[in-house]
């Protein structure tokens, strides 16, 4: 039973104060119904039972109809023994699921093979682990109640309702899993969303529904997991005390199904947003979440700042000085949606839409290092096509619908179909499989691959349907492109008999290419987990955290964190057909990306709602770039033309390295996983950055921005500001002008008071992060 306090209108919201483990609990008709402190039943016998409950002074009756009970109960092995098992961590990992068990028992994992659990319990060892004649007696249970020891503690309680349950499938004689059993189709969980202070104390209670469309409370028997064990603590009985302010979800388990319930923990008793102002949708969903927080955002970024960021999200790129310049003088109160919609190409004015080439390099290196496309697997020639493809992509604003489709139906030879180089990099149906689902689902289907997944509802069967898509896909070798070798044809082979089933979808046929329907499911407009999964990837590369972490793990037990913004976007990339321009324009005109990376006292704790901007260290490319610009020396790439930016190249093989690159993280392209491009900073970088050649080599070069300046005999006022505009896209304040005219006193040479100012903007964290 779960007891809460009503609100004004005598209804329960997700506000209700649970009352569950401070009320008292009598059973009026004891002999039918047994209630014990925190408001367990247990049935005895037919009939009907009354249970009075008394909390805070006031009493109420719940009225309980009990039936279908028999002298000698029927328990089911995969219906109540599993559950028992798998409630007390008998067949985790580190437990009897291990790779071989523990003391000679082994278990499956989760319990998903319960035909062999059965065995191994009743079989194995001649059944020295049973007694069906004197079951209290039996190894099987004198091990987890430590009558005798046990490596694994103390597990069970004897006389516990768990134990007699066992004690009872003994005694009927340890019967197996029955083929027909009903099987557990889902979960209901009570409450699934709340809100209290910290010290809150919610009871959650758990209904499992059933095949055969019955259903059974298995509070006591479901698995609990805080997400967040800093915020939330979670007992085994469902208890969940809110510890500290934010959000957090609990994860409940039960027979391959799974579910969360979400509990909000204001940072304050109220807050004022007086001096909010919405940009558009996004905005109306965030401030709702600031409001339920309680939580007040920072204010607006600078102009100088914003310039910035836009630049290098948008782009990969820094701003020249002449480009902050015109921005920061300008007066128009609309300049930033103007140089939004500029750097996005969407004025429709040839003139204004000019960075559509840097924004097709930057958005082809993002989704060339999640697609893989390397010369190490594909050669060059293979590397060049998929490379080519992605950039014409992004440089005719392809939806992004098609786009997937093209790549996951691609036939043909990977030397002239682009694409079709996807069939190499994921060479078996496995591995297309997994790449698919987590590149374009945001979904790791790799651990249910071999047993039931442990945090979501998917299967091996689920695993198996998705792959059989891929399973008539196949490459052979091609005479065509001799000279270059390693050309593969992609081919679709006839007579496929494997059932294809998308996730959570029934199962398709399709005459000739099992492909075509799967990217009809895939990009379909009502397929949130395509639409959610690219909302989610593009709030982390413009807001430094996505709505879902990690970034391509959507699963349903790892929810958003603001569910009603993440389902605003989506619906807005449907509703756009797929553009993903239109996608970076909503999220970038937002008051939410403009505001301020200074936190305020009030938000300093939040990492996780976008109460400040947060600030994130340069990629690899853009970075090189950056210092590339900084000092107007360009970096040489090998067989590229001089001026080629780090942002266009290719290829992440061996054939274009570079130690900068290497050393800030470029990824190697061996993983679909976002994580395989590091963000953390560490001393090498420091190093290099500091006594590197890179830097300094560019800073003295005597083609480089100081030295040029030092030609046109520019003024001292006029350097300083030219490289403070040129590193960190603002004007240097007074005191930093006063400082720098100091320095030029002490300094040997004015060459070198230039060259060391802009090694050291250089190496400022205002240069290496986007604030």
């Amino acid at each position: 039973m779960v007891v809460g306090k009503t609100n004004a209108n005598g209804k329960r919201d997700d506000r209700s104060i649970d009352l569950t483990r401070k009320a008292r609990y009598t059973s009026l008709t004891p002999d039918i119904v047994a209630v014990n402190s925190t408001g367990e039943l247990l049935a005895r016998s037919n009939g009907q039972a009354q249970v009075e409950v008394v909390v805070e002074g006031e009493t109420r009756y719940v009225a309980v109809a009990v039936s279908q009970v028999t002298g000698t109960p029927v328990i089911g092995f995969k219906e109540q023994v599993g559950p028992i098992l798998s409630k007390h961590g008998c067949n985790m990992g580190a437990c009897h699921a291990s790779q071989y068990g523990k003391g000679g028992f082994k278990l499956s994992v989760f319990g998903f093979d319960p035909a062999n659990d059965r065995r191994a319990i009743v079989r194995d060892h001649h059944q020295r682990r049973v007694s069906l004649v004197r079951p209290e007696g039996s190894l099987f249970l004198r091990k987890p109640t430590m009558q005798v020891p046990h490596s694994g503690g103390h597990r069970l309680g004897r006389n516990s309702v768990d134990h007699d349950i066992l004690v009872a499938w003994l005694l009927g004689g340890a019967g197996g899993p029955e083929s027909k059993a009903p099987k557990v189709t889902g979960l209901q969980v009570f409450p699934t969303r709340h809100v209290g202070p910290a010290g809150t104390e919610q009871q959650l209670r758990v209904v499992a529904r059933y095949s055969d469309k019955t259903t059974r409370d298995v509070t006591a028997w479901a698995k609990y997991d805080s997400m967040d064990e800093a915020i939330l603590d979670v007992a085994p009985t469902g208890l969940v005390t809110a510890s500290d302010r934010g959000q957090a979800s609990v994860m409940i388990r039960f027979e391959g199904q799974a579910q969360i319930a979400m509990f909000v923990t204001p940072f304050a008793k109220s807050v004022s947003l007086a001096g909010w102002k919405n940009n558009n949708f996004v905005d109306e969903l965030a401030v709702a979440k600031f409001r339920e927080l309680a939580i007040a955002p920072s204010g607006l970024c600078g102009d100088d700042a914003f310039i910035r960021r836009a630049y290098i999200d948008a782009t990969g790129t820094l701003p020249t000085p002449g480009e902050t310049r015109d921005f920061l003088a300008s007066p128009r109160p609309d300049k930033r949606q103007r140089l939004i919609d500029e750097l996005l190409g969407l004025t429709g004015d040839p003139k204004r839409d000019r960075f559509n080439d840097r924004y097709a390099a930057w958005w082809t290196l993002k989704w060339s290092d999640l697609i893989r496309n390397s010369s190490n697997k594909l050669g060059e020639q293979g590397m060049w096509a998929l490379h080519n493809w992605i950039r014409e992509s992004f440089r005719t604003n392809k939806p992004f619908d098609r786009f997937v489709t093209e790549l996951v139906t691609a036939k043909g030879s990977i030397y002239s179909s682009g694409p079709a180089n996807y069939f190499r990099i994921n060479s078996n149906a496995n591995d297309l499989t997994e790449s698919t689902a987590q590149l374009f689902l945001g979904i790791r289907l790799e651990c249910a691959k071999c047993h039931h997944h442990p945090f979501e509802k998917y299967s091996q069967g689920d695993y198996q349907g998705f792959a059989a898509f891929f399973r008539s896909v196949g490459t052979k070798s091609s005479e065509e492109f001799g000279l270059f070798g390693r050309e593969s044809v992609v081919v679709v082979k006839p007579g496929s008999t494997a059932k294809a089933t998308p996730l959570d979808g029934e199962p398709v046929e399709h005459p000739l290419d099992l492909r075509i329907p799967l990217a009809k499911w895939l990009t379909a407009g009502n397929n949130d987990f395509f639409s959610r999964n690219v909302v989610n990837r593009y709030m982390s590369y413009l807001l430094g955290r996505g709505l879902v972490e990690p970034v391509d793990d959507l699963r349903s037990t790892n929810p958003p964190t603001n569910v009603a913004l993440m389902d605003a976007l989506s619906k807005h990339l449907v509703e756009n057909k797929f553009n993903l321009k239109v996608l970076l324009r909503a999220i970038m005109s937002s008051r939410l990306y403009q505001l301020s990376s200074q936190p305020t006292k009030a938000n300093v704790g939040d990492s996780r709602f976008y109460s400040h901007f947060r600030v994130k260290r340069m990629a690899a490319e853009p970075l090189l770039d950056a210092v590339d610009v900084a000092t107007g020396v360009p970096t040489k790439f090998k067989s590229l033309p001089l001026g080629t930016r780090a942002i266009e190249l290719p290829d992440a093989g061996d054939f274009y390295s570079n130690y900068f690159l290497k050393t800030f993280a470029k990824p190697k392209r061996a993983s679909v996983c976002e994580c395989e491009r590091s963000s953390d900073e560490n001393l090498t970088q420091a190093l290099h950055t500091l006594n590197g050649d890179t830097v300094a080599g560019k800073v003295a070069s005597k083609n480089g921005r100081v030295a040029k300046l030092l030609a046109a005999k520019t003024g001292h006022e006029a350097i300083v500001e030219e490289l403070y505009l040129a590193t960190l896209s603002r004007r240097p304040t007074a005191d930093e002008q006063s400082a720098c005219r100091e320095f030029l006193k002490q300094s040997p040479s004015p060459k070198e008071c230039y060259e060391d100012l802009l090694w050291a903007l250089i190496n400022s964290k205002q240069f290496l992060f986007v604030r």
